[in-house]
């Protein structure tokens, strides 16, 4: 197709990531498709042989992102758009967590989409422009107890990329913090790393677990239209929420919020800053 899009695709194995991975080559669009096991990609490498490179890449390695992304640019001679999508869970108590999973955990979910997006800036910026979509999480405005250290990284991401798109969109370049809703995407079993609980939380734990339930989200491919239809934008959102429940949830979140703010807003007054 004369007017195909390239992807580049983090996360691309699983998930979120496979899901628009199949809708951009279903749309006749080529990919790059970045994971650490690209295994599982075999099978869509059969089916589109010429539209589909699978990339072995680990986001938290600087260096191989950066060479990772010269060999995805040359794979098709261009990228169009970069989904920041790689991603992993640290499940427990800001007190139980250790300084190898806290930095593991940030290494993914932040800094591994710095890199990317470090990385791509000169191909995109040498072409005239092109998309990259930081995918965040719908619950990236405020911790919550047993994931603060997830929530902690997307918001980092969410932060530094509306610094990010205001620095690039002089060269054609559109940032989107792609705010995702709870898909089932495998993020709290195969993408999970849980601390050592220590006993004093167990009745929050408890709690929390209660609240989380077990009802499953939607399937992956279900928010792959959004995306699609993100990316074909020509003046697409700073931000967006993907998900009808997930846009409801961070409404009440944001009233919630305003109402304390408020509430207290005698004790802010007191100074003159």
């Amino acid at each position: 197709m004369a007017n195909a899009r390239v992807w580049l695709i983090t996360g691309a194995s699983r998930g979120l990531g496979r899901a628009f991975t199949e809708a951009a080559l279903a749309g006749g669009d080529r990919v790059v498709a970045a994971a650490r096991n690209v295994g599982p990609l075999e099978e869509l490498t059969e089916k589109y042989p010429d539209h589909l490179v699978p990339l072995s890449l680990d986001v938290a390695d600087r260096q191989g992102v950066f060479d990772g992304v010269e060999r995805a640019a040359a794979a098709f001679g261009r990228l169009d758009v970069v989904v920041n999508n790689a991603g992993g869970m640290l499940y427990g108590m800001v007190e139980e967590a250790t300084e190898e999973q806290i930095r593991a955990s940030m290494d993914v979910n932040f800094f591994g989409a710095v890199w990317v997006a470090q990385a791509v800036l000169p191909h995109l910026r040498a072409q005239g422009g092109g998309r990259l979509l930081q995918v965040t999480s719908m619950g990236s405005g405020g911790g919550m107890a047993t994931v603060g250290f997830y929530g902690a990284g997307k918001a980092a991401l969410d932060s530094v990329s509306e610094a990010l798109a205001m620095e690039v969109e002089g060269f054609g370049v559109k940032v989107t913090n792609v705010q995702m809703g709870g898909y089932n995407t495998g993020l709290f079993t195969a993408g999970t790393t849980t601390t050592e609980p220590l006993a004093r939380y167990q009745p929050l734990r408890t709690e929390m677990e209660a609240m989380w339930g077990d009802a499953v989200g939607p399937e992956p491919e279900t928010a792959a239209p959004v995306i699609m239809e993100l990316a074909a934008l020509p003046d697409p959102p700073r931000r967006l929420i993907v998900g009808s429940q997930s846009f409801d949830h961070v409404m009440e979140m944001g009233r919630a919020r305003t109402d304390l703010y408020r509430s207290w807003e005698h004790l802010s007054r007191i100074a003159p800053g």
